[in-house]
């Protein structure tokens, strides 16, 4: 069934329009021997005040974020109970835990997430391109400090044009000084644009952002990895308009 009330799409970008970080750090995971998802629990359990939420905001520079970012992963004494606490949310048996001997080098991962998520899905780009003829296409999308390129495979830059160039608006968190789940940046977002929340439907690959959206009146769907297919279906539905057809899915450079 069609959401005739729809204005606007908003997309994330990594994880959605390019390829997940989140496989980098899953695959870092299984390199070092971490139980699987230990580091996204440590990033998300300092909450809105830690190395990553802070560089997402624009508010610490790189090199800076770096250091942070890895004492804070490498922080046993925080990020094991929260671990623990984890597993007993999703009901898992929780493993074997990190000592404090453990040591996260935040460049080296950084780097690997940034290069992983330089390549786009193809199935998403040509969705914003036929959405464009009928409605406004935006992104959230959380950009970094222009240092560092060939480390970081920033080939064009941390927003390539061509990437910038796909979208109506392009609303950068590092710049705005927000960044998702806070609300701010999902109404400043619609303000820009002249729409209301309940006039865009958005799309995102984690499931906390897509919560805050929905708070707010928007129409989500969820993007799992490898699943942007599925997800296309499900906008096409509340479009009305095709979004797949005689489309290739593999992935490309940005």
């Amino acid at each position: 069934m069609t959401s005739p009330h729809l204005k606007a799409v908003i997309f994330d970008i990594g994880g959605v329009v390019c390829r997940s970080p989140l496989l980098a750090i899953a695959a870092y995971e299984r390199e070092h021997g971490l139980p699987n998802n230990y580091i996204n629990c440590a990033i998300t359990t300092r909450g809105s005040h830690g190395a990553w939420q802070k560089f997402e905001r624009g508010e610490i520079p790189l090199f800076p974020f770096y250091t942070q970012f890895g004492r804070e992963l490498s922080d046993t004494a925080v990020n094991n109970p929260a671990y623990a606490a984890y597993c007993k949310r999703r009901g898992l048996v929780c493993p074997e835990l990190p000592t404090a001997a453990l040591h996260i080098d935040g460049r080296e991962l950084f780097g690997r997430m940034m290069r992983e998520s330089g390549e786009f899905d193809a199935r998403i780009v040509e969705a914003i391109r036929r959405i464009r003829g009928e409605y406004h296409a935006f992104p959230h999308f959380t950009t970094v400090a222009a240092a560092e390129r060939a480390f970081l495979g920033w080939r064009n830059g941390a927003t390539p044009p061509r990437l910038r160039a796909l979208f109506d608006d392009f609303c950068d968190s590092s710049t705005l000084g927000m960044r998702k789940p806070e609300p701010g940046i999902y109404l400043l977002a619609c303000e820009r644009n002249g729409i209301k929340p309940s006039e865009a439907v958005f799309l995102d690959d984690l499931g906390m952002n897509l919560k805050a959206a929905q708070a707010l009146g928007m129409e989500t769907i969820h993007v799992a990895i490898g699943g942007s297919l599925e997800a296309l279906k499900k906008l096409e539905a509340k479009l009305g308009i095709d979004l797949t057809g005689g489309v290739e899915g593999p992935a490309s450079r940005l």
